[in-house]
């Protein structure tokens, strides 16, 4: 019969004598019990992510002023970070692997070129005129709109409108930088190619035939208009009036996998008046409100997103979301870590 008690109590630093303690850590040395329930939990793990609530509103405010007080030239770019109190705010994560930025962009500016080792996306959250330059594909942004600016690829953006633009950013930073593989490289500008992936792959189910050999591009589609994406969400409603979560999944057209490596980018539809839990899985997400309201639980936490709040639901755990309306759909762009979880086989759904 297994004794499933024997190991509850371990013994602690504090009971080994202190000559053997200075001996081991003069030798770099370690011992692991003491520790041992500290990295290996019973049934679920530690996590320091917390639900937390970014209200655009008071965001917004903050986010104009940082551009009265602070030139581009002075901040390359112009981002307030999203931080998960339960990291520490230092830390600038929103979850173990995704780091959150709200970036303003003013009229007239340019935020320079430069490439680097996190992946980013950009989705769009205000305004108009604004564009992207990744490897030399110009990228129109628009409200709703996600934008790939995958590792090692040259970006930067310009603004030729007359209002602000602001744009959440998402990136696998604290990943790569927990690896320490983080770094950038700056060029000093980058050359308009002809050529748009949006264009190339504008319809699902078919892909451009590679008569005379197959693109070399890892990543064939870099923006993804909101205006496609509404319609296939609204379209798949419309097919399917018995299917309980209404949500596509951003994914690489030539492939039919995630859009990128590390995480996960998704459209989703609360139907008027709907209730929709997410089950608890393992990958922290991030919610972000595009059209419409919605009400959030999460555990003991509960908060209201208005249009363009942002919120982070911690792995593991379950989250009740309501339509605020009776009319209305509302539409919900999330971003989660299920990719890097299935790649490190330790993706779990429990319902």
């Amino acid at each position: 019969m297994q004794d499933t008690g024997r190991f509850d109590t371990l013994g602690r630093l504090e009971d080994l004598p202190q000559d053997y303690r200075d001996e081991l850590t003069a030798n770099n040395l370690v011992p692991l019990w003491p520790s041992l329930r500290a990295v290996l939990p019973p049934h679920v793990p530690a996590r320091k992510t917390q639900p937390t609530h970014w209200p655009y509103a008071k965001l917004r405010d903050l986010l104009l002023k940082a551009g009265e007080l602070t030139p581009i030239e002075k901040a390359e770019r112009r981002v307030l970070v999203l931080a998960n109190p339960g990291h520490g705010l230092e830390k600038m994560q929103a979850s173990a692997a995704m780091y959150l930025g709200m970036q303003l962009l003013l009229p007239g500016e340019l935020a320079p070129a430069h490439r680097h080792t996190p992946n980013a996306i950009r989705m769009v959250v205000e305004g108009e005129g604004a564009w992207t330059l990744v490897n030399g594909e110009k990228c129109p942004m628009s409200r709703g709109d996600l934008i790939l600016t995958p590792t090692g690829l040259w970006h930067e953006h310009g603004h030729d409108g007359t209002d602000p633009v602001i744009w959440l950013d998402v990136l696998d930073l604290p990943l790569v930088y927990y690896i320490e593989a983080s770094y950038h490289e700056e060029v000093p500008s980058q050359t308009v190619v002809p050529g748009q992936g949006v264009k190339a792959y504008a319809r699902g189910g078919v892909v451009p035939t590679p008569v005379f050999g197959r693109s070399d591009k890892a990543y064939p589609m870099l923006r993804y208009p909101w205006a496609d994406a509404k319609a296939a969400l609204l379209s798949l409603a419309e097919d399917q009036p018995e299917l309980e979560a209404v949500q596509v999944t951003y994914v690489n057209p030539e492939t039919g996998k995630d859009a990128e490596n590390i995480l996960g980018f998704y459209a989703l539809m609360l139907r008027p008046g709907q209730t929709l839990r997410l089950p608890a899985r393992s990958p922290a997400q991030v919610l972000h409100q595009i059209e419409g309201s919605a009400d959030v639980q999460v555990e003991g936490s509960a908060f209201t997103l208005a249009e363009a709040d942002t919120c982070a639901v911690p792995g593991y755990t379950a989250a009740t979301l309501t339509n605020r309306s009776a009319t209305e759909p509302a539409f919900i762009f999330v971003a989660d870590e299920s990719p890097l979880h299935r790649k490190l086989g330790v993706y779990e759904n429990r319902g």
